[in-house]
């Protein structure tokens, strides 16, 4: 018996990473799975966007497990194409028990005036708001609404010293949506409809690994290697580690999406690895 049997989890940003990784682990406490992710660039994304190809593997590893999936290629930033996926796994999976509001990025080019600023709130902000607000019609008591923000969003300061627009647009949307979280699950609550935030420090996912990243660890050097960064990653964390795994992040949504955090709403739970307790809090 998982502990999930006889449920269905809505999940964006299933192709690849944590979303990915959040699918197989849910899939493995029982439940069936509806995915989402663009699987198309962004233009002021410096680093590639997942693929087609990717979302099939999702598919692919939850089958294995014995639990059904749909999947379909749609945008958080569009409303309209959430509600359609979301629709297309409702009518084969007859039910929504579980969100997992997880697509994100991290853009930093900017191809017009603070246009990565403006991707990095449609997609961090906008794409939980539209995600949260399709499924919401077709969630009952004891539902579990998991929002993905970040650690950037809750160190105090850190927004000022993110550099390009789209870095800085990053931590702001991670910070509103900690603020959201906590409004929104005040008015669920009548309902037994929870809402949580996970906040991750850095995970071991392409979001981390690129040159963007590397360079911004590593300003002494003009070209860090990822070798050159995994020296710098430790500073973030009181625990003597790089980054924490997508496994990890996925174990705290488990919990979260199950009956044994029945009581816990409006929460928004660090998986930081000690990050906070080096830094002044956001908020």
């Amino acid at each position: 018996m998982g502990k999930l049997d006889g449920k269905v989890a809505f999940i964006t940003g299933a192709a690849r990473g944590q979303g990915r990784s959040h699918a197989v682990r849910l899939a493995v406490e029982g439940a069936d799975i509806i995915a989402v992710d663009i699987c198309q660039q962004i233009n002021s994304v410096s680093y590639p966007l997942a693929t087609p190809e990717d979302l099939a593997v999702t598919v692919k590893e939850v089958e294995a497990l014995g639990r059904r999936i749909v999947a379909t290629q749609a945008d958080v930033r569009d409303r309209d194409q959430l509600r359609a996926a979301l629709d297309a796994g409702l009518a084969k999976l007859g039910r929504l028990d579980v969100v997992c509001a997880n697509a994100g990025v991290c853009p930093l080019t900017d191809e017009t005036l603070c246009s990565s600023f403006v991707d990095a709130l449609d997609v961090d902000l906008g794409g939980v708001q539209n995600t949260v607000a399709v499924a919401l019609p077709h969630l009952s008591a004891g539902s579990s609404i998991i929002v993905t923000g970040s650690t950037a969003g809750m160190i105090g300061g850190l927004t000022d010293q993110m550099g390009a627009p789209g870095g800085v647009g990053y931590s702001l949307a991670k910070q509103l949506v900690a603020r959201y979280v906590e409004v929104l699950a005040l008015q669920l609550a009548p309902h037994s409809v929870r809402l949580n935030a996970i906040h991750p420090t850095n995970v071991n996912t392409v979001l981390l690994h690129n040159d963007n990243v590397y360079r911004a660890f590593r300003p002494d050097l003009e070209n860090p290697t990822r070798a050159d960064a995994e020296l710098a990653f430790p500073v973030m964390q009181a625990m003597p580690i790089p980054y924490i795994e997508p496994e990890d992040v996925s174990a705290l949504v488990v919990y979260l999406a199950s009956d044994d955090s029945r009581y816990m709403t409006g929460l928004n739970l660090r998986i930081d690895a000690g990050a906070m307790l080096k830094a002044p809090p956001a908020f």
